[in-house]
């Protein structure tokens, strides 16, 4: 039987500058998750985004970036798209 824990998740982290990714990705490298920097499309409302894909233990991930301060916009899908 599958644990949910087990199971890769397909979330991804948003963040409010590459800066924020990438000291978030060492954070969480630190700590021991895996996560990966991702540059978003473009919009028209936010211009160009970053964020981090984090395939286990997103719940936690954002936790930890939270608290070390990294500004966390949102938490999307990684793959939804229209």
């Amino acid at each position: 039987m599958e644990n949910r824990r087990d199971r890769e998740e397909k979330t991804l982290i948003v963040v409010s500058s590459v800066t924020y990714a990438l000291k978030g990705r060492d954070l969480l490298f630190a700590r021991g998750i895996k996560s990966y920097v991702e540059r978003l499309p473009r919009t028209r409302e936010n211009g160009c985004g970053y964020g981090l894909y984090v395939p286990r233990r997103a719940e936690e991930a954002e936790r930890i970036l939270r608290a070390a301060g990294v500004r966390v916009l949102y938490r999307a899908e990684r793959g939804a798209s229209s």
